[in-house]
């Protein structure tokens, strides 16, 4: 690799790449995220170029593993271009078939076509289905055209223009005044706004400053900041470097997550390719400006996730956050001025550059500009990666994006913002998602994740489950969150097993103000959140909880008892052979019973009847 010093050898280049690339006329892109290497998909691969190779057209088609293309649901998956065509959930057997039918006849294999759940229509190509279609994919999009690996590929699509243009055309002051106007603001959890934050840590007086990437996403569900990372490393490491030009920074760091290694592997590889290209080091594009970045694997702590936690980490020192009142921008790691901002908002930094403030601020609401990526996962048939303008509703993302919730069942809730963000019930699914309006509603945008509650979850233990998590991740510095934790869990505990007293849903308000008044970190602060919005909003489940001794959507096992119906009973003795502490009597043929004193309330009876005669209450 030739180091790149002016504008245009890197015109150059790309043209050269991009030749190179024409030359090639069909090309097979395949996700090559997280989950679906889970599913299989690096096997595919390999099987696609041995195929390729065995009917002769290795030259002529390629093969590309990008990173993940969102619709986790439907993996593995291929694009084949240049006509588009979508093929989902294929195996190792289907590639012969796909080579020798579309490649070679140009037929379609029909039954690997994504075919929608509520409808049952076929939908060939990828910029028709509904998943793609209706969201803005100006992050995602482009971890469809690169491999991760290949900063030949993100030079391409115009990869590192922005930061020539940043180094050589713009002043710092002129590079924060763009992102102030832009109006991005963090996409980590509080929403604050990027260029403000810049602006404060480039005052300050101190001549060694650092810029941090935050890719220690721990929210249960969430692996939004992952997938970027994973497919696009380059992006995020071109917003960081114009990010420290800005600021005056000398050092960044990518604090990631220990657990995922294939975010580590490529921003490592992305690293190593943009030190040998000149777009790190000594004096970048000639421009004087000498910068370097280095990875830092997290230990696993959820606490990490805070500024001031993490920065400690960094140092060696325990992750625990710090007073708020010392402001990380003028005395952060090591003490000194940093910035830190998460993966997804380094990501937008080039587009903003490149292409202008105002191009971004078109899209969004008037206080949440551009778009966000949402984890959509839960009771809901399209599971995945969203990226969708702000301000679009509840309902869009969920029904026309998501696709509904799967057999027909009833939507009931949707989280957002992660486990200390709130739970929001059907009436407000025309809600817009933005920072400000999620707030008002009792919950938050956090990084983004966005889980879905069908009619058979219980509230009172989904806010159990976030507490628990919670409870588990606090670093237990401050008393209100250790203690005020571990206690509201308690109390859930007691509600969701029979012990409810008429007071419970009191002492959880009470605890809840108190978290949100003294604890140390945003933890602590927003802990109460799931408590606090299923209380508002689903009361009545709580009040049935308590008073009637009963679990409306029949998940708290204490709450639920099993009896046999007489008349529908044929007995086939499925429960009996079931049954774990043997509480079901009944010769085959007859009817049978269930001993009260011992059955545990686990639910296999119900769970096996095929005829309907397990009866729950």
């Amino acid at each position: 690799m030739e180091r790149i010093s002016s504008i245009e050898k890197l015109d150059t280049l790309r043209e050269g790449i991009l030749l190179k690339q024409g030359a090639v006329t069909r090309c097979i892109t395949l996700c090559g995220g997280t989950g679906c290497r889970a599913y299989g998909c690096m096997e595919v691969v390999e099987a696609f170029k041995k195929e390729l190779k065995k009917k002769g057209l290795a030259r002529k088609v390629t093969v590309k593993t990008t990173g993940c293309h969102g619709f986790c649901e439907r993996g593995p998956m291929a694009l084949i271009s240049p006509e588009g065509i979508f093929y989902e959930q294929i195996g190792t057997k289907d590639v012969p078939e796909i080579v020798e039918k579309t490649l070679l006849q140009e037929e379609i294999v029909d039954r690997l076509i994504y075919k929608d759940p509520n409808t049952g229509k076929a939908i060939l190509k990828e910029i028709d289905i509904p998943f793609y279609r209706l969201q803005n994919r100006f992050l995602l999009g482009e971890n469809l055209l690169i491999d991760p690996t290949s900063i030949d590929d993100y030079i391409a699509q115009g990869g590192y223009k922005a930061l020539w243009k940043a180094l050589t055309q713009m002043s710092p002051e002129q590079i924060i005044e763009e992102v102030k106007l832009s109006g991005l603001r963090g996409r980590g959890g509080g929403g604050f706004p990027v260029g403000r934050k810049w602006e404060s840590c480039a005052k300050t007086e101190e001549l060694i400053k650092y810029v941090i990437c935050n890719a220690d996403e721990g929210d249960p569900g969430a692996y939004m900041d992952r997938s970027l990372l994973e497919g696009n490393p380059h992006k995020i490491l071109e917003g960081m470097i114009i990010g420290a030009y800005a600021i005056g920074a000398q050092q960044g760091y990518i604090y990631v997550r220990n657990e995922y290694p294939l975010a580590v592997t490529h921003a490592t590889q992305a690293l190593k390719d943009a030190h040998k290209y000149g777009f790190l080091g000594e004096d970048i594009f000639g421009s004087g400006f000498s910068f370097d970045v280095k990875l830092t694997r997290g230990g696993g702590a959820f606490v990490c996730g805070e500024s001031s936690a993490l920065m400690a980490s960094l140092e060696g020192r325990p992750g625990e956050p710090r007073a708020k009142y010392v402001h990380t921008v003028e005395k952060g790691l090591f003490n000194l001025p940093t910035n830190l901002n998460n993966v997804e908002s380094w990501a937008n930094v080039p587009m903003i550059i490149l292409d202008g403030a105002d191009k971004f601020a078109q899209v969004g609401t008037k206080g949440s500009k551009g778009t966000k990526i949402f984890s959509l996962v839960g009771k809901i048939n399209n599971t995945g990666l969203v990226e969708a303008p702000m301000g679009m509703t509840l309902r869009e993302i969920i029904f026309d994006i998501g696709g509904g919730i799967p057999d027909g069942k009833a939507f009931k809730a949707v989280q957002t913002g992660g486990p200390s963000g709130g739970c929001l019930p059907e009436n407000m699914l025309d809600l817009p998602v933005d920072f400000d309006e999620l707030t008002k509603a009792g919950s938050m945008m956090g990084s983004g994740g966005m889980i879905v509650m069908d009619e058979e979850n219980c509230m009172v233990d989904v806010a159990r489950y976030f507490v628990t998590f919670l409870e588990e991740e606090s670093c237990g510095k401050c008393t209100p969150c250790r203690e005020g934790l571990r206690r509201m869990k308690d109390v859930l505990t007691d509600v969701c097993e029979g012990r409810g007293k008429d007071d419970s849903i009191d002492q959880l308000e009470r605890l809840s103000v108190a978290m949100k008044a003294a604890s140390l970190c945003e933890l602590g602060r927003t802990a109460a959140n799931p408590v606090l919005t299923t209380i508002e909003y689903f009361r009545d489940e709580y009040e049935t909880h308590i008073k009637k001794k009963k679990c409306p959507a029949f998940v708290c096992r204490q709450l639920v008892h099993y009896s046999i119906l007489a008349k529908k009973c044929t007995g086939c003795q499925a429960c009996v052979r079931v049954c774990p502490v043997n509480c079901i009597a009944g010769k085959k043929k007859k009817v049978h019973t269930i001993d009260q004193s011992i059955c545990i309330h686990c639910g296999s009876c119900h769970d096996v009847c095929r005829f309907d005669a397990v009866k729950r209450k």
